[in-house]
């Protein structure tokens, strides 16, 4: 199986990028973040034609998640039990898509922001994540967790720690969350390997150049659990996806699993 995950941010705008990028790199299971449409509004024709079944959670503001596969998607789940929401419980966002693909069970999900750790959104992330955990415990069999996690894991995660002093995505209690995660459910990091350069970042800002300097993070993830990370034959930042005229600022991750 050849799994994958990006953040495409817009589906709408960069459709025929994603196209082009299915048809030539194939995936079997695709996980899309920040497609920042309705669910009714997603291109699911576009890819049809391509042989992609699709599962998309969207409200049109800027989040939304979705789900396509060439291997079966049974069990589709929008959102999970215990999504606490912002502002309040009562107004969860789109951003976590669930279903089974080929005997896999595939979450994609992309977490908040945060803003500023002085930020209610913050602390809105920090709840997503202790929820989103509660909800992977009742997951049974294969498990592969995709998405944009908004969390630097490790210092060598990010081009220079001292430009992100005091910022989101690297403070210890975002990295301890998603720790957490992961041990509890004992989920494996699969860290791709980069095209350029000695890091595999996944994100680079769209301003200053920062992409060709590659002063980028890698905050897209994938987390698998030991029965299918022990069978990964492969794995890679696209760079290549992150170039050109009108990208997105991130670039798709392609893990390649002998289930």
């Amino acid at each position: 199986m050849r799994l994958a995950t990006w953040n495409v941010n817009s589906v709408k705008a960069r459709l025929p990028r994603l196209l082009d990028w299915l048809e030539h790199t194939t995936p079997d299971v695709l996980c899309l973040q920040e497609i920042k449409c309705t669910a009714d509004q997603f291109p699911a024709d576009e890819v049809r034609a391509l042989g992609y079944e699709t599962a998309a959670h969207g409200d049109g503001r800027w989040n939304g998640v979705a789900l396509l596969s060439r291997v079966g998607l049974e069990d589709v789940r929008r959102g999970f039990d215990g999504d606490p929401g912002f502002p309040d419980e009562a107004t969860p966002e789109t951003r976590a898509v669930s279903a089974t693909c080929g005997g896999l069970r595939v979450w994609s999900v992309y977490v908040p922001n945060g803003r500023t750790p002085d930020d209610p959104h913050y602390a809105y992330k920090l709840v997503w994540f202790s929820r989103l955990a509660e909800a992977l415990r009742a997951e049974p069999g294969p498990l592969a967790v995709c998405g944009d996690f908004n969390v630097a894991p490790t210092d060598e995660d990010v081009w220079d720690p001292a430009v992100f002093e005091g910022a989101t995505h690297v403070t210890p209690p975002e990295r301890d969350a998603l720790r957490v995660l992961r041990e509890a459910l004992s989920l494996h990091d699969i860290v791709p390997r980069p095209l350029k350069g000695d890091r595999p970042f996944t994100y680079w800002d769209y301003r200053a150049g920062m992409f060709h300097k590659n002063k980028g993070m890698r905050i897209d993830l994938i987390y698998a659990s030991e029965s299918v990370s022990s069978q990964v034959t492969d794995a890679y930042v696209d760079r290549e996806a992150r170039k050109g005229k009108g990208p997105s600022d991130h670039a798709p991750i392609v893990v390649d699993i002998k289930l």
